[in-house]
């Protein structure tokens, strides 16, 4: 029975849209707004914005009354995150030399695998509901931190 259960948990994550997936929702422009406003605020400054990550999803996951409403609340914030990541990522792109254009390619997608690995597991050790909105929040949070790894390039590659 287990192991159903577990084939079925999986099957609802394959199925499920996610928040890795190739075309994100466009961000709220209150969501990104409040983002941007921790980012910019002492919070933000203060561990180059890691204290930003769940500004918008942490409240709204408390209000949260099922697993879908939680995936939800992760998935707003993700969308930010998602739309300051590319965006961020094309911009250094324009900085880079061809040589190091191919290698942030080849980091990037190194990442985007280890990102979906590091939060599928979530399914793997779980093996339940509970580990739907805890693999959002996780590709929520590795994109965000994603995002502003990126941003250091960029700020330094401007300041050149």
């Amino acid at each position: 029975m287990t192991s159903i259960a577990a084939s079925f948990g999986l099957l609802l994550f394959m199925l499920a849209p996610s928040p890795g997936s190739a075309e994100a929702a466009k961000p709220n422009p209150r969501d990104a707004s409040a983002v941007q406003s921790c980012l910019k605020s002492p919070r933000g400054k203060e561990l180059n914005g890691e204290r930003c990550i769940g500004v918008v999803a942490d409240p709204c996951l408390k209000q949260a009354k099922s697993t879908a409403d939680s995936n939800a609340c992760a998935d707003r914030e993700f969308a930010v995150w998602d739309a300051m990541l590319n965006e961020t990522y094309r911009n250094l792109m324009e900085h880079l030399e061809d040589d190091q254009k191919t290698k942030a390619r080849e980091m990037q997608r190194a990442w985007i695998e280890s990102r979906n690995k590091t939060c599928a597991f979530y399914w793997d050790y779980y093996q339940g509901t509970i580990a739907s909105p805890m693999s959002s929040y996780c590709t929520l949070r590795e994109a965000a931190r994603r995002a502003m790894f990126l941003k250091f390039f960029l700020d330094e590659s401007e300041g050149r």
